[in-house]
């Protein structure tokens, strides 16, 4: 499974960023294979507006198949699920021990948004 992990630098140790549509970064892991790529959010980090919606439809673009993030906005959530893209949430550490805790099926699927629009 393609899962996008957000990210507040280019890699596995990377902590984990609690921002959907404006982290730094996305460490896009496939958990059958472990193969990684890292894909550089810059131009949504600094939107003025539309970060949850344009980061959402990237993804989407990307074939990801869930999101491990700390928050998400209804926008963005209506976009990755409009797209099939499951959402799990996750609270601190790295990326690579975020991603852990999702293989162990510790991490539920956000059954909605859980921050207002503009969060940041």
């Amino acid at each position: 499974m393609k899962t996008a992990v957000t990210a507040g630098g280019p890699g596995l140790e990377s902590r984990l960023d609690p921002r959907f549509g404006r982290c730094s970064h996305f460490v896009v892991v496939d958990t059958g294979t472990g193969e990684s790529r890292v894909i550089d959010n810059e131009v949504n980090l600094n939107a003025s507006r539309g970060a949850g919606i344009q980061t959402a439809e990237n993804l989407s673009r990307q074939g990801v198949e869930a999101v491990i993030t700390g928050h998400c906005g209804p926008k963005a959530f209506r976009v990755l699920k409009a797209a099939g893209i499951k959402i799990y949430l996750a609270g601190e550490g790295t990326v690579a021990q975020v991603l852990e805790e999702f293989k162990k099926g510790l991490l539920e699927e956000a059954p909605g948004a859980d921050v207002d629009g503009h969060w940041s």
